[in-house]
């Protein structure tokens, strides 16, 4: 099940992909992924070739998502979410199958119901964790399925690693010859925010994430959700078509987009961070830990202030206030992230000094995708002394939950000599930390080291 050199001698198969223009003895790794750890039923098609003159260049063959429907719960329902995993799962992975490279007939290929010859899959990826453990179990119970039916390895993914390396996905689809490998190239510092997860990470390496900061309560993804089921007005809350409250939040604060936060300044000292700034309203929303230089995140205070605003004023608020509520309460969440971030950074320096210089901050998960955050963190950057810092962040479509992240972290741990044993079981916690108590990445048992 586990191959070793006549295996990997087969991967240096010659090309039959005119599309990426790269000499035919490039080497190829081709994965189907799967990802089911909360409420998106995704699966992709994911291919990385090397060639040692042109770099790595990726292709993701194919890409799609299927969202639980809550709306009716105003968020996820993990019952719903399962539901829908056992639904669309197997047509999705039937569907990914048309797309896979064609093949010669042969013991590298699969043939399909129609009679089309399809190149098989080197090894399957799939989301072993963290997240809902039965949603999880369906996703990779699903890839050992097909690890066995195609006899291939399988990789069980750490769905935060994976957003953590989207950026280097990014890079190799929008391949360059003058570069060798993935970027950004390690080290580099990642913030990872999303609906369930608010944590800074020193990236080291592949798989040596060491965690700086995390939140003590709930993550911002979840914080500017609630904020926003109280701040749109009820009209556009019932006309949203997804349960990301947030998304639709900055639709609404933000119609204009990047024109309607151009003239925002950052505090350009730390002492700045703590003024209180009190609306025309009435109402102020305070900074969490602005009077402390702690390596921490807290995002719930912001929720329970907007919630008690709305709840003096009986909820009524005009839109005007409420956009106004909106964006102080974005304001105030990513200046929070973005000052402990600036802690962070200045952390490093102290103690790495010019030895491991941090060059790149990548932000990732489905918050990522805010424009509004992205404009506040590089201009606190640029206030404090970090103007030379690279900010990368995936585009839109691979912020949120997919497969082809799934695909391609599974893709950098195969490379890396890593397989998963059928043996494996999904997990709901999984830190990302070596330190940490369960050993963080290559922690859990199961791994296979080639």
């Amino acid at each position: 099940m586990f191959f070793s050199r006549s295996r990997i001698a087969a991967l240096r198969r010659p090309s039959t992909c005119a599309y990426f223009g790269l000499p035919r003895w490039s080497r190829s790794l081709l994965t189907l992924a799967i990802e089911s750890s909360c409420d998106d039923t995704s699966v992709a098609i994911v291919e990385k070739r090397t060639n040692p003159q042109g770099g790595d260049q990726a292709k993701i063959h194919f890409l799609e998502n299927i969202t639980a429907d809550s709306r009716a719960h105003r968020g996820i329902h993990p019952i719903l979410a399962l539901e829908s995993h056992q639904e669309n799962l197997a047509d999705l992975v039937n569907k990914a199958l048309r797309s896979l490279p064609p093949a010669n007939d042969g013991p590298q290929s699969i043939r399909l119901a129609d009679g089309s010859v399809r190149q098989r899959p080197d090894f399957v990826s799939a989301t072993r964790g963290p997240g809902m453990r039965s949603n999880l179990s369906v996703g990779l119970d699903t890839g050992k399925a097909l690890s066995v039916a195609w006899q291939v390895p399988m990789v069980g993914v750490h769905h935060m690693q994976a957003h953590l390396l989207t950026p280097r996905l990014v890079s190799c689809l929008n391949h360059s010859a003058d570069s060798n490998v993935a970027s950004p190239a390690f080290p580099f510092l990642s913030l990872l925010v999303s609906g369930g997860h608010s944590i800074i990470v020193h990236s080291q390496s592949l798989t040596n994430h060491k965690i700086m900061a995390s939140s003590d309560d709930i993550a911002m993804g979840e914080t500017l959700d609630k904020a926003a089921r109280e701040i749109l007005p009820p009209t556009l809350l019932e006309e949203a078509k997804t349960t990301m409250y947030g998304k639709t939040l900055e639709q609404f604060v933000f119609p204009n987009g990047p024109t309607d936060f151009a003239e925002y300044r950052p505090p350009m000292t730390r002492g700045e961070e703590v003024i209180k700034r009190k609306s025309k309203w009435g109402w102020s929303v305070t900074t969490p830990f602005a009077n402390t230089r702690a390596l921490q995140l807290s995002f719930s205070s912001v929720a329970s202030m907007v919630n008690k605003i709305i709840k003096d004023k009986n909820g009524h608020l005009s839109d005007e206030e409420r956009v106004d509520l909106g964006r102080e309460a974005m304001r105030v969440c990513f200046e929070h992230l973005s000052s402990r971030t600036i802690i962070a950074l200045e952390a490093l320096r102290l103690r790495y000094r010019d030895e491991e210089e941090i060059k790149t901050l990548v932000v990732s998960g489905g918050v990522a995708a805010n424009k509004f955050l992205m404009h506040v963190l590089r201009s606190f950057l640029d206030a404090r002394g970090f103007e030379h810092m690279k900010v990368v962040a995936p585009p839109p479509y691979l912020c949120t939950d997919n497969a082809a992240m799934i695909g391609w972290a599974g893709i950098e741990m195969y490379e890396a000599g890593w397989r998963t044993r059928l043996s494996c079981r999904a997990l709901r916690k999984w830190t990302l930390d070596p330190e940490a108590e369960d050993g963080g990445v290559l922690g859990p048992t199961g791994w296979v080291a080639l």
